[in-house]
């Protein structure tokens, strides 16, 4: 890493998200960033969204109640969603930026009760996005803890995520990060086995709906939760058949206490950002996949003009 700006405040109008990986060992590591950032920002006029795990905004309240400046949100419907985050911090934001005042932000997610190495993925694609989803708009500044406590290798990967890095009060350019390369996914876990597998096209919606149906009844899920993955899978199954070539491959099994429902077609999704914010009344296309990420636990997305879309609906069970 080679040094750049310190304390550096984004311009308050204009393009100029700022995001920044801050990596630390243990509470007294990250109140000392924070808390320091906090306070950069209070001296500054600038307001402060923080959304952190409980256990640490409980640690940060003590030190730095709430006021006119500085606003803790509740993070407990959105953290394990991935999908939901963007529009979640859009809301966030657009709160103060009204005001006319510059905003900072601190936001980290739930690492350490991450539910499987498929949401840990995503929420590393997120902080990826986040960096496309806030190129054009009102200036702010994201400030990302991140423990690395035993987490060196996954470090690296998340630099790769944020333009700077903070050390020690000061922010320094991640050597890393590239903003033409493409996000690095991690290859898709395999099947779980036996799987179930349904080829539909058009007309078939209904049967697919019958066969999730049948392999979520021997599962246990019913109910409203069945009813939000049906809604979901045929938002999903109609795409394929719509955008994907006419036709596409259902594949289910049980996973870590979750049905996922895959579907593959020929089709590409060449907007990473679809479905990650509400869509407007008159805007054409992205409604089924911001409702499957509203509707279902954890949605995994993968698109390519050579190999087409593979989209993974994960819906907890309950047994």
């Amino acid at each position: 890493m080679t040094s750049s700006e310190t304390h550096t405040t984004p311009s308050p109008s204009g393009e100029g998200y700022r995001h920044e990986l801050y990596p630390y060992e243990g509470s007294e590591e990250f109140l000392q960033g924070t808390l320091g950032f906090i306070r950069e920002a209070r001296d500054g006029g600038e307001a402060v969204v923080v959304a952190v795990p409980e256990e640490k905004a409980a640690l940060l309240r003590a030190e730095m109640p709430e006021d006119d400046k500085v606003r803790y949100v509740e993070t407990s419907a959105v953290a394990h969603h991935p999908g939901r985050l963007i529009e979640a911090w859009q809301e966030w934001i657009k709160a103060h930026t009204a005001e006319g005042r510059p905003v900072r932000g601190i936001g980290e997610s739930p690492w350490g009760e991450v539910r499987s190495p498929a949401e840990a993925e995503e929420l590393r694609y997120h902080e990826w996005l986040l960096n496309k989803a806030f190129s054009v708009g009102p200036a702010w500044w994201l400030l990302c803890p991140y423990d690395i406590a035993g987490e060196g290798a996954a470090l690296e990967r998340m630099s790769r995520c944020h333009p700077t890095i903070r050390t020690d009060g000061r922010s320094e350019t991640s050597e890393t990060y590239d903003p033409q390369a493409p996000f690095d996914f991690s290859p898709l876990s395999l099947p779980y086995s036996p799987y179930e597998e349904f080829a539909y096209s058009r007309g078939d919606l209904p049967a697919l709906r019958e066969k999730i149906a049948s392999c979520a009844e021997q599962l246990g899920l019913e109910g409203a939760r069945l009813r939000e993955l049906h809604l979901a899978a045929t938002e999903i199954a109609a795409n394929s058949i719509r955008h994907g070539g006419g036709q596409g491959v259902l594949r289910m099994w049980s996973q870590e206490q979750r049905l996922v429902c895959e579907f593959r077609d020929a089709g590409f999704i060449d907007d990473p950002l679809v479905g990650r914010s509400r869509p407007t009344r008159t805007q054409v296309g992205g409604r089924g996949l911001w409702l499957a990420h509203q509707l279902c636990d954890l949605v995994e997305i993968r698109s390519t003009p050579d190999e087409g879309t593979t989209i993974r609906l994960h819906t907890g069970v309950t047994y």
